[in-house]
Formats: structure tokens, sequence, C-alpha cells
């Protein structure tokens, strides 16, 4: 089928708005969304032309099928006129930017492997990442609760997803694959420079505590 026959076909049951407006909203997948994704892909010229006005640009991944909008970035001529941004750039605490590059290392390492396309992780392995970076304690139980809010956070910024269990059964997680658009190459080996450094403060205090004993 021509380009031109398959945007046709689309836009028949979708318009402009009706792909923008989720958009605004947040991540399209393909798996979530395949009528919605297919429309996007036939219309994705006009919708980069629309949303380029807004200063945001799409950002669309086929092959692991995800689209969302980041802003552009800004530059100095107009600076003085530029909109109000529409995607919120977000603060992060350690924490949880140590976890989502955890993660994203995780899933590095598993598409190495070459198996299933979908990383799942239970909130024991995901704790286990974190474990040696966090201070010191004999509360569980604080770790646990610690872990559970880091992740709410992280799956509430979409990153990932908490899939469906048995009653009494522990939670388990599926990582997003947009992860690997946010926590890029460079963005990691940066923050491994960090991760030295925080590695390196927790066993100092450790061998001062040592000493105090």
């Amino acid at each position: 089928m021509e380009e031109k026959d398959f945007e046709t076909q689309n836009t028949v049951s979708h318009d402009l708005s009706s792909i923008v407006v989720p958009l605004l909203k947040g991540v399209i997948y393909q798996e979530g969304s395949p009528d919605l994704w297919n429309a996007l892909l036939g219309m994705q010229a006009r919708v980069r032309d629309y949303v380029a006005v807004l200063s945001v640009e799409l950002v669309l991944d086929e092959a692991e099928g995800y689209a969302f909008l980041r802003s552009c970035a800004d530059s100095e001529d107009d600076a003085a006129t530029k909109l109000p941004r529409l995607v919120a750039r977000r603060q992060l605490s350690f924490p949880v930017s140590l976890l989502l590059a955890l993660l994203r290392r995780k899933l590095a390492e598993f598409d190495a492997g070459g198996g299933d396309t979908r990383l799942v992780l239970s909130r024991d392995e995901v704790a286990e990442l974190i474990r040696v970076f966090l201070p010191e304690s004999s509360n569980e139980a604080k770790l646990v609760d610690q872990v559970d809010s880091h992740i709410n956070k992280i799956a509430d910024l979409g990153f990932v997803r908490r899939l469906k269990q048995q009653s009494g059964q522990p939670p388990v997680f599926e990582v997003q694959r947009i992860l690997k658009a946010f926590v890029d190459a460079q963005w990691l080996a940066e923050f491994d420079k960090r991760l030295a450094s925080y590695r390196a403060m927790l066993d100092k205090n450790g061998q001062d505590r040592i000493r105090d004993e």
C-alpha cells in the first residue's frame, strides 16, 4: 500500500487532533493502542509539523513501538518570545535517578542476552539492584518501603508498568522500553561517574564507623 493511501485510510477514523491530544497527555504505545499507533505512523509528517508550532518535537521509535512529545531545545534567538513549556521538566531525587540508571543498565544487559523482549522484575529483584547504593540499615521493612516509593514514582513517570498478580503474590513490574529514549549511553556514562563518587562516599562512611567502634 502506498504511503498516501495508508494516510488516507487512517484519516477516515483519526483526525489530527485525535492523535495530538493523546500525545500531549503522555506516551502512545503500539502494543497498548495499535489503531492509534497505525494512524500516527500514517500521519506523522503532519503531526511533526503541527507540534513544531508548539515548540515540541515528536519522538517516534517504530522498532520499540512508542512515541512521545519532547520539548525542543531552547535557542537564544527566540528566548524572549518562547512559548510556555508544554512538556514539563521534572527534577528527580537521587534515589529515583539512581534506580532509573540501574534499570536502564539492566535493560541493556537483558537485550544483549537476545532472549525475550519484555524485561520483568520482581520487587525483590529491584531492591537488590539498589540495595548496595543505599545507606546500610538493619530495618528491612524500611528498605522495602523506600523501594516501593521509588518504584511508584517511576511508574507514575511511565518507565515501569505494574503487572497483575494473584492475591498474596509479590508485585512484579515490566520495564518499559521508552526508558532507552530518556537514559541514553551518554547520560548513563555521566551518571556512572556520580555512582562511583557515591559508592566511594558510602565506603568512607563505613570505614569511619569501624574506626569509631
